[in-house]
């Protein structure tokens, strides 16, 4: 059960405090003052500090402070009975998990510790992930060296430091995630939680609950308090991705948060401050939209600040090999397995196709490779078909290899493999103008080697 501490100098309201929390089930610690308040947070199993504001010793905002710098895992709920609504917008920008006014009623301390609590577990959680996905976070992992995600780069090492909402778009598994990622972790917020949200996957009806939360009894099947994401990216960065989804109903709702950083949790009028960067993305033409009146005209003004688009992988063909490889080191140490290069032969057949899941697909074709592949090195037969962009130069050669690739997903194993090895074949010798010892060079294999492949094939 969580442990919290009640910092409060009124010993009646301390014991009321401590009887119903104990009744509850919480193990407690008390203090009446600042310095005494800090004691027990040295041992780090305090999840959650009740604090009156008017703590002797420098004030509840100063504890907060303190707790904020040394132990900032440890949620602050903030309590007076003389409070401002000034009071309670400075607490939460400065860290703080709610505020109370008193007198409180038992129900309303218990869900806010209730609320507090969820929030920070999902904080944790997500934490966890953060840390155990920390390798593919760094903008060093986001691989590109051509000129248009070297632009890229650019400008999201410039506005990662900043506040501004930032717009990635581009097709689906072009990479709008990991460099929604790199702007997180390459700016001040980057111990903050980082909370994505695919708003295309939500149905209209628990889109806002999920993004701003609601409260008890709100709606049919609202058991409880929840806590929405954007309550939970407090201090961190939120990813809206599909944006371009969201009914014209609930643009009015996100650009209200986008103008006045402020929530309100469905079936609640109560305002609450949120101190999130927020990051979007989409594959929808926002421009199209706003012209069709799909999309509001403001939002999309309050939403492009600064936007990236993110280019299809078949644009950038010099990136190809880099990420294969990229993603080659990544799956063998995380499956413990042997293989540590592409032949030359798989690498040509890589950089051919047209990929139209983009980087997704690849990371996906290089996972499936690596674990189903044997030896060292992938080969051309380690690799699926379906990618690979059918020739349209090269005369007959390139022909019969196009027209082969319906017929290989019907034969037994062993003719399709072979089959697969003679398109690679037809393709690289009409790349090189039926000149067979450039061929041979490219492919990775001597001249011989090549001949005999020519013959065994039946290629002429």
């Amino acid at each position: 059960m969580a442990r919290i501490l009640v910092a409060d100098p009124d010993p009646r309201a301390q014991q009321e405090l401590q009887a119903l929390l104990q009744r509850n089930g919480f193990e407690l610690d008390a203090a009446r003052d600042v310095p005494s308040a800090l004691a027990p947070l040295t041992d780090d199993d305090v999840d959650l500090v009740l604090c009156e504001l008017a703590l002797p010793g420098g004030g509840g905002m100063k504890l907060l402070h303190e707790i904020q710098q040394s132990h900032p895992d440890v949620a602050v709920v903030l309590m007076s009975a003389f409070g401002s609504v000034q009071d309670a917008v400075q607490a939460m920008r400065h860290g703080a998990a709610d505020f109370l006014g008193k007198p409180y009623t038992p129900d309303q301390i218990l869900v806010a510790i209730d609320r507090v609590l969820a929030k920070a577990a999902l904080q944790r959680e997500n934490q966890e992930l953060k840390s155990a996905l920390d390798d593919r976070l760094r903008l060093d992992n986001v691989v590109g060296s051509d000129p248009r995600m070297q632009a890229i780069f650019k400008t999201v090492r410039a506005v990662a430091p900043t506040k501004t909402t930032v717009l990635i778009t581009g097709e689906s598994g072009t990479g709008k995630t990991m460099v929604a990622r790199a702007l997180h972790q390459l700016s001040a917020r980057s111990r903050g939680p980082f909370i994505e949200v695919n708003c295309g996957a939500l149905p209209e009806s628990l889109l806002e609950s999920e993004l701003f939360g609601h409260i008890r009894g709100s709606f049919t099947g609202a058991v409880k308090d929840k806590v929405g994401k954007f309550e939970a990216a407090h201090g961190g960065t939120i990813f809206l991705d599909e944006i371009g989804t969201i009914s014209p109903a609930f643009q009015v709702k996100l650009l209200r948060v986008l103008q006045d950083r402020v929530i309100e949790r469905v079936g609640e009028t109560k305002t609450i401050p949120v101190d999130v960067r927020i990051v979007l993305a989409t594959n929808k033409n926002l421009e199209q939209a706003v012209a069709a009146g799909e999309f509001r005209e403001d939002l999309y003004y309050r939403i492009h600040v600064v936007a990236l688009e993110m280019p299809l992988l078949r644009d950038r063909a010099a990136d190809i090999a880099p990420l294969a490889q990229h993603f080659l080191r990544r799956f063998a140490a995380e499956h413990g397995k042997p293989v540590t290069r592409f032949t030359p032969a798989a690498l040509a057949a890589l950089s051919e196709a047209q990929w139209p899941g983009n980087v997704r697909q690849l990371e996906n074709v290089i996972e499936r490779a690596v674990v189903l592949g044997e030896g060292t090195a992938i080969d051309v037969v380690d690799l699926p078909t379906f990618g690979r962009a059918p020739a349209t130069r090269g005369g007959n050669a390139a022909a019969t290899a196009a027209t082969a690739d319906a017929d290989i997903g019907a034969l037994p194993l062993r003719d399709a493999l072979a089959a697969s090895e003679k398109r690679i074949i037809e393709l690289r010798l009409a790349r090189c103008g039926g000149n067979r010892e450039r061929a041979a060079k490219e492919l990775g294999i001597d001249r011989s080697t090549l001949f005999h492949k020519l013959r065994r094939l039946g290629i002429r």
